[in-house]
């Protein structure tokens, strides 16, 4: 039977007394080596995706495209847009003038215009920009009857069935006829709809006066109606300096309630992955950490195939298999995503005259470092399966699993108070308090109350009786009452533990001890290190009695703890049977004072029996 380190035996280990402790050692150790060489590789991968220059390419440009201010109007930038008038004066100004740098600033000409702007001189427009509305039909919704002889035009929010596919206005060109969508092409989430590809589009020009008159045509002519529902303005930028790529996507959204509500997105991604020394170095940990992965897999069926419906009762075998899934899904994503641009990349990169979409290719590629991101943040904590390096670790491991039935039932009482005050702001203040407006944004906002970030006057404000006595009792109960209990679990948990560690009742396998005993056998062996004395273990012992004396322990109830302390190292030294560790249950001070050791005794004199 395959050796492996107690951790990957379904939490309790089979009786075996020709198991070796030393096997166990060396099994854990090699584990704990490999696993360390696996986080190193992964760490090495993901930082190496991630470029500093990414931040800074998305500051200047959502700089350049959302903080300027149109020509004459300082209050009018993309941000600040509520109205039609305001988005066309967007359009006009700022957009034309951050699309177009077809001059030096001595107004010397840096290019032929036939080639792509260069924004700030140093990224490259691809392709040419395109813009696209999607509309709602009329009549979508019902006017009230008494209602009617004022208006009989109604427009409801968007949805795929209340679109509008029908050409309009001049029906002429393709800002005009309705553009089917592309199955491939990801939906936008917006904040008041699900936005599907498609609609009305139009692509500008490269030339900025034409693009210009293309605004003023559209405007005349009402492009934008009462139907309008969303308009997405797309385009693809290249920086050469940094090898990045930047998709844009600024987005005006027209609610059913009137209006306009702006959100933008600014990718950047790096779609050239292999073009320097470093990139291939990126390349070699790629393919170690499919390796590892293979190990790891081969591994984890083995001990499924060993151990059966026993390794499933450990929560750190349910973490590896966890951590098996991510890292399949990551290379899966990894595949997908290059083929993807290797298929892509050439044909978007020929057409410069035409819009060359590659939200495509950043929307995966950010699924991509999503996924890679959630793997990484499971690899570390998977740390804590190794985690008796040391006194101070074991003690935090022993009190979050003592206490787990106080927790869960905690939880559900704090559960229960929390969501019936999240669902009494959100119907008093919702409608008023933006924190409130929603059931989520309500449960969000209380948990930043709990933080100390709130808006007590806007809460105030909303309703002048119900305001405060929502606050103040949410503060007292949640804040004061059930935090408090919370601590007091855990507090509570964390001096029994302390109480069994201080009369030697600690784990008996702490991988730190072993490491440590290995390296000065070793040491030995070299003859580096002479031989140590059992006086350490005798000062141990006295220091330890000393604080016995000290937490309150007569002398007979010491000398009984001695005597059991030694029956134990003995039988141990001689069997290292798991059926003591399985009966082996942690004691406090009372339980101590109040005899109930006896049982203890009892158990170990059934262990000699059964093993003589």
């Amino acid at each position: 039977m395959a050796e492996a380190s107690r951790w990957h035996r379904g939490g309790t280990p089979k009786p075996n007394l020709h198991y070796s402790k030393e096997v166990e050692i060396r099994t854990t150790l090699q584990e704990l080596a490999l696993y360390f060489i696996f986080l190193i590789n992964l760490c090495i991968l993901t930082f190496g995706m991630v470029n500093p220059h990414m931040y800074y390419l998305n500051k200047v440009m959502s700089s350049l495209f959302l903080d300027t201010s149109a020509p004459g109007d300082e209050r009018t930038n993309f941000k600040s847009i509520r109205s039609i008038t305001d988005f066309w004066k967007f359009m006009e100004g700022p957009l034309l003038e951050g699309l177009y740098w077809d001059a030096w600033y001595t107004n010397k000409t840096l290019y032929d215009l036939k080639n792509s702007s260069r924004i700030y001189y140093e990224n490259i427009l691809l392709g040419v920009p395109r813009v696209r509305q999607l509309k709602v039909r009329n009549n979508t919704c019902k006017v009230y009857s008494s209602l009617q002889s004022l208006m009989d035009e109604c427009y409801d929010r968007y949805t795929s069935k209340n679109e509008d596919l029908a050409d309009f206005g001049l029906q002429v060109e393709t800002e005009w006829k309705y553009a089917p969508p592309d199955s491939t092409s990801p939906w936008h989430w917006g904040f008041v709809g699900v936005y599907r590809n498609g609609g009305f589009i139009f692509t500008l020009s490269k030339s900025k006066s034409e693009t210009k008159n293309k605004f003023i045509d559209l405007q005349l002519n009402s492009w934008i109606t009462r139907g309008t529902r969303v308009i997405f303005i797309d385009f693809s930028l290249y920086n050469a300096n940094v090898n990045l790529f930047c998709i844009i996507r600024l987005v005006a959204e027209f609610p059913a309630t009137g209006g306009i509500i702006t959100s933008w997105q600014f990718y950047s991604v790096k779609l050239l992955r292999y073009v320097s020394y470093y990139d291939y170095i990126i390349a070699s940990c790629e393919i170690t950490f499919c390796i590892f992965l293979i190990v790891f897999t081969t591994q984890e069926g083995q001990k499924i195939r060993e151990f059966k419906s026993a390794y499933f009762k450990s929560v750190w075998n349910w973490l590896e298999l966890l951590l098996l899934v991510l890292c399949f899904l990551t290379v899966s994503f990894n595949i997908y995503c290059n083929v993807q641009i290797f298929l892509l990349l050439g044909d978007l990169l020929k057409n410069t005259d035409q819009y060359s979409d590659f939200y495509f290719l950043a929307y995966w590629h950010t699924y991509y470092n999503n996924i890679i991101a959630v793997t990484i943040f499971f690899a570390w904590i998977k740390i804590f399966k190794f985690i008796s390096f040391n006194k101070t670790m074991s003690q935090l491991s022993s009190t979050l699993s003592r206490c787990i039935k106080d927790i869960v039932g905690f939880a559900i009482m704090f559960f229960i108070i929390f969501f019936a005050y999240a669902q009494l702001g959100f119907l008093v203040f919702g409608s008023q308090v933006d924190d409130f407006s929603t059931f989520q944004n309500a449960i969000f906002a209380q948990f930043r109350i709990v933080l100390g970030d709130f808006n007590f006057a806007g809460i105030q404000q909303a309703n002048r009786i119900l305001g405060p006595i929502y606050f103040i009792t949410f503060i007292f109960f949640v804040f004061f009452v059930l935090l408090n209990m919370f601590l007091a679990i855990i507090n509570d948990t964390y001096s029994e533990v302390k109480a069994d560690y201080s009369i030697g009742r600690r784990p008996d396998f702490e991988l730190g001890k072993m490491i440590k005993k290995s390296y000065y056998n070793a040491l030995e062996k070299l003859k580096l290190k002479k031989p140590e004395e059992d006086e350490d273990k005798k000062k141990k012992g006295g220091d330890l009695v000393e604080r016995a004396r000290r937490e309150g322990f007569d002398e007979n109830e010491i000398e009984s703890a001695k005597q059991m302390k030694k029956w134990k190292d003995r039988l141990e030294k001689k069997y290292y049977s798991a059926e003591i560790q399985d009966d082996y249950q942690p004691v406090t001070q009372q339980e101590f004072r109040d005899g109930t050791t006896t049982k203890y005794k009892m158990i170990l004199s059934e262990c000699l029996t059964k093993t003589q």
